[in-house]
């Protein structure tokens, strides 16, 4: 478990070590090209492949993607049962893959809505992969911050009763950071977001806190090693404060 970057202070590298991204533009992608939308879907999927291995070659060892949030079941009927098809043949299809390339699988968000089937091959998917340490892939799916946090209260005061109680202490800032969902990695050192919207869209609200965000108005399906590179040499530029001044930073920096 991580503690959070409230509390302390967490190293920080040239190459981030958890990388964060919404997968925005699909749709536009295909729009542009006058393709049905699923057409946009489909290419996402070998973005996706493309950004995985551009993470490894980096040395990136957490990659979280959005692919799916709570909201998005407000999406027509038809691009809902598209996007639910393309999900559970990803996993009939990719976690061999992963596996082979040592990479974990975790996904994370209320699966309960999910068909048997897709429950079933995410429990086999993360059972292959549990033991893998090349990368952990994370992949958020009908997945909201919000319904996180709010999970993680619940779990909390489950597990500690006594602290609902009036004559309770206060609770800790970082008190729920065990309970949430993704309490096995560290928080993001970088946020992207593609395709040109500036939002964080109900996506880790608790764990960005103190992320680098990067924004881009390359649409999904067209990011590539390249476009990561990109990502990453900003981030490169960024001075990680956590709350304290240039010369304190640089004062750690000298020692």
């Amino acid at each position: 478990m991580f503690k959070s970057s409230t509390h302390d202070v967490p190293a920080t590298a040239v190459v981030p070590r958890h990388v964060a991204i919404i997968m925005d533009g699909n749709g536009r992608w295909a729009k542009q090209r006058m393709l049905p939308r699923v057409a946009g879907h489909h290419r996402g999927v070998e973005a996706v492949r493309a950004t995985v291995k551009a993470a490894i070659q980096h040395g990136v060892e957490y990659l979280t993607l959005f692919a799916f949030s709570s909201e998005n079941w407000r999406r027509p009927e038809e691009e809902v049962s598209i996007l639910m098809d393309l999900f559970l043949r990803a996993l009939e299809q990719e976690v061999a893959k992963l596996h082979d390339n040592g990479i974990r699988l975790r996904i994370v968000g209320e699966t309960t809505r999910f068909s048997p089937r897709i429950r079933e091959l995410i429990a086999a998917g993360e059972g292959l992969t549990a033991r893998n340490t090349r990368l952990t892939l994370t992949v958020a799916a009908n997945y909201g911050g919000r319904q996180d946090i709010a999970q993680a209260a619940q779990r909390y005061f489950m597990a500690h009763p006594e602290a609902a109680l009036a004559t309770a202490a206060p609770l800790a800032a970082d008190a729920l950071t065990p309970y949430l969902a993704m309490s096995y990695a560290p928080e993001p050192d970088l946020f992207i977001r593609t395709g040109g919207e500036k939002r964080i869209s109900n996506f880790l609200l608790w764990q960005l806190a103190y992320s680098e965000l990067y924004f881009t108005d390359t649409l999904w399906p067209d990011f590539d090693a390249a476009a990561l590179d990109a990502a990453i040499a900003s981030y490169r530029t960024r001075e990680r404060r956590f709350g304290r001044t240039s010369e304190q930073l640089q004062a750690t920096q000298d020692a």
